[in-house]
């Protein structure tokens, strides 16, 4: 159920604290250590997936669900006028810590936080070969 070498399922066995703000039976948020901004915390199953292709679909399903009550009480008890939900997936992605996460992030309007992306426009070819190759075609 757990891998030994896993922070986070040593938060999940109690083998490690954490600031615990909800949890059930499939999930635990709590407090990221290192946050982005006030309020920032972890949604993660709690049984072990080493990331998003590899979580159990109910799993991921109640990952999605805690994050988005968790959202609401970011808005409604910090005063957040925004949330990011973010996963990475793959060290390519960001993914540092190999058990899936949802990061929820409560966004205030004068938070210095910047996405490392600026969206602009896409190459349209570009756009639809990958669109073809995402069908199968």
């Amino acid at each position: 159920m757990g891998d030994p070498d896993c922070i986070f399922c040593k938060i999940v066995s109690g083998e490690l604290p954490a600031t615990i703000v909800a949890e059930d039976e499939r999930t635990i948020a709590f407090m990221d250590i290192a946050p982005a901004t006030r309020g920032h915390a972890l949604v993660i199953p709690r049984v072990h997936a080493p990331d998003l292709l590899e979580v159990d679909g109910e799993d991921l399903a109640a990952v999605a669900a805690a994050a988005r009550s968790l959202a609401g009480r970011m808005h409604e008890r910090l005063g957040a006028d925004g949330v990011n939900l973010l996963n990475s997936c793959g060290s390519a992605a960001w993914q540092t810590v190999f058990h899936f996460h949802i990061h929820v992030i409560p966004r205030y309007r004068e938070d210095p936080l910047r996405l490392p992306w600026v969206p602009g426009e896409g190459d349209p070819v570009e756009i639809a070969e990958a669109a073809q190759e995402l069908l199968g075609r």
